[in-house]
C-alpha cells in the first residue's frame, strides 16, 4: 500500500471505518514492531487531529517511552501511576473524561484534557499501551474503546 491516507470526515464510526482497512495495509508485510507504532500513532494522529498519540512499551517494569505523535511526552512511567500505569495494572482500556479528576494523573502536558489508554496483551500479558490525549474535555467513549482495542490487536508485539 501506499504510504498515503485517504481522510474521510463525518461521524466517528465512518472515519474508523474508513481508517481500518488502511491501517492493515500499512501493517501488511512490515514485521518491525517500531515502524508499525509509528505508523498507527501517525494515521490515527492525522485521522482524528488528536493532541497526542503515542504508545508506551513495557521494559524492565515500567512503561518507556514509544513512537508517537504529538508534543514531547514523559518517558517512563511506573506501573500502577497515572492512566497509563493504571490501565497497564488493570490490564483494560480506561477513559477518562476529564484527566485533572483522575486520582494520580501524571500531566504530561497541561494542555491534556481528556484521555484514553488501550493496554496492548500478548498471551494475557500487557505488553504495551496505546496512549491517546485530547485537548478537549468528554472526547473517548465506547466507540473509540472497540476501535481502538480492535487497532492494537493488529500490530505483531
Amino acid at each position: 500500500m501506499a504510504e498515503d491516507l485517504v481522510i474521510i470526515k463525518g461521524n466517528k464510526v465512518e472515519e474508523y471505518q474508513s481508517l481500518l482497512p488502511q491501517i492493515k495495509g500499512l501493517l501488511t508485510g512490515e514485521t518491525d514492531l517500531v515502524a508499525n507504532m509509528a505508523n498507527v500513532a501517525a494515521a490515527l494522529k492525522e485521522q482524528f487531529q488528536w493532541f497526542w498519540v503515542g504508545f508506551y512499551v513495557v521494559k524492565n517494569n515500567e512503561l518507556v517511552l514509544a513512537p508517537f505523535q504529538g508534543p514531547v511526552a514523559c518517558t517512563r512511567i511506573q506501573k500502577g501511576r497515572g492512566v497509563c500505569g493504571t490501565a497497564w495494572t488493570r490490564a483494560e482500556t480506561l477513559i477518562v473524561p476529564d484527566v485533572a479528576k483522575f486520582p494520580g494523573h501524571i500531566a504530561c502536558n497541561s494542555l491534556s484534557k481528556s484521555e484514553i489508554v488501550v493496554p496492548v496483551k500478548r498471551n494475557g500479558e500487557v505488553v504495551a499501551v496505546l496512549d491517546i490525549d485530547s485537548d478537549a474535555f468528554n472526547v473517548f467513549d465506547d466507540t473509540d474503546k472497540k476501535y481502538l482495542e480492535e487497532i492494537v490487536g493488529l500490530i505483531n508485539f
